[in-house]
């Protein structure tokens, strides 16, 4: 129960809360603090703050303090890789990253979360690359006192997700295989230029290139080289070309011919609607298509951070991408600081 007193009354009493003081140009911050006795030396600088009344808390035994509540539901959302080390204040808890990895949200038990009402977690996008320390979300008890069911509910609620609402996988170091196919790059009818563009994008996320392999459009010759990086210890292979539906692009028939399984070609993302995936004993096979050669930013960029993560990308996973998946072409691109696969 809460009841609300003049302050000469309150004066005995713990504050139920912070008192914050805000002092242009000088200070914002508390000037009194939660659980703080009141004084009768007190009285006028809580006046001069505006505060002729305060709360003074009688929980009952069904009832909890914001403070507290908020620390049962933070406990409750970390799942791997997300903490919490500040002291709630006013029912609010900032979640962390304990390392550096890619921060991921269990969307759907998020919103069931949430509409609770009376709880609330607000979190970064799904599937970005988080650096250690850094905050990835927060959550708090809205009420000053909240009905300890609703808190049990909460918790309860954020458990269905078995490996946590909110997590952080870590990233492994690509050691990448890369496979460039066409007849007229190995012909040399044309000069290449996605080797470059792949080699940043492996060294941007910690990675490094075990071999580049040039191949004319021929099946075998690309099952060949695909099983030999495999065998050479190659823990994600990357393909450009032969990804279109010309007769001439044989990448795909080449890595089933290899043994490549769980082949998902076409997204709803562009750029990047002819990417694919798939998997040749395990190791996860990436064809980024002829648009990777001028957009910088394509569906292999929000796919490639999940499969370091560990992440079995499926044609469900794939089809997830549509909304938000259209790139806007901006004139400076400031992905991943915007909605292009959010």
């Amino acid at each position: 129960m809460i009841q609300v007193v003049r302050i000469e009354e309150a004066v005995g009493y713990p504050l139920a809360h912070d008192i914050t003081e805000i002092r242009a140009g000088e200070f914002k911050g508390p000037a009194f603090l939660k659980g703080h006795t009141l004084t009768c030396r007190d009285l006028d600088h809580l006046r001069r703050l505006g505060k002729d009344h305060l709360y003074i808390l009688k929980p009952e035994e069904s009832e909890m303090h914001e403070d507290d509540a908020a620390m049962a539901i933070a406990n409750a959302l970390c799942g791997e890789g997300v903490f919490w080390d500040e002291e709630p204040r006013e029912g609010k808890i900032s979640l962390k990253a304990t390392m550096d990895g890619l921060f991921t949200v269990d969307v759907d038990t998020l919103n069931r979360f949430n509409e609770l009402g009376e709880v609330m977690c607000a979190t970064r996008h799904t599937n970005t690359i988080i650096k250690k320390g850094e905050q990835v979300a927060a959550t708090r008890a809205i009420p000053l006192l909240i009905a300890g069911k609703i808190v049990n509910r909460a918790v309860a609620t954020a458990k269905e997700a078995r490996e946590g609402v909110l997590r952080v996988k870590p990233m492994m170091s690509a050691y990448a295989g890369v496979m460039i196919t066409g007849n007229e790059v190995y012909h040399g009818r044309i000069q290449d230029k996605f080797e470059p563009i792949i080699r940043d994008k492996v060294a941007d996320l910690g990675g490094e290139v075990m071999d580049v392999v040039f191949l004319p459009d021929d099946d075998t010759m690309i099952a060949e080289a695909a099983n030999k990086m495999v065998a050479q210890g190659a823990n994600v292979i990357i393909t450009t070309g032969g990804m279109s539906v010309d007769p001439d692009d044989r990448t795909r028939f080449g890595l089933k011919r290899a043994g490549a399984e769980d082949i998902v070609y076409g997204t709803p993302v562009l750029p990047g609607a002819m990417f694919m995936i798939s998997y040749l004993k395990d190791v996860p096979v990436l064809g980024i298509p002829a648009c990777g050669l001028f957009a910088s930013i394509t569906m292999f960029d929000l796919i490639y951070p999940r499969v370091l993560a560990g992440e079995k990308i499926t044609r469900k996973e794939i089809a997830a991408t549509g909304h938000g998946g259209l790139c806007l072409k901006c004139k400076h691109c400031t992905f991943p600081r915007c909605s292009f696969g959010k």
